[in-house]
């Protein structure tokens, strides 16, 4: 089972950012919450590239023997 096929859990905190209501936000505060979500969009792109990275190189240990 892929994890896009597990249920969320009802107190994901990514369930609650996108339904929060952006219209009370100030222009800096929405600012403020683009550059956090980059930040973190990266985080998670580089915790991606060690993982695939980290998977490619057993698979090619493996392979090997």
């Amino acid at each position: 089972m892929d994890d896009d096929e597990l249920p969320r859990r009802r107190d994901d905190v990514l369930s609650a950012l996108v339904r929060q209501p952006l219209d009370p936000l100030s222009v800096d505060e929405l600012d403020a919450r683009l550059a956090a979500l980059e930040a973190e969009i990266e985080r998670v792109r580089a915790h991606r590239r060690a993982a695939t990275s980290q998977k490619a190189a057993a698979e090619a240990l493996f392979r090997k023997s």
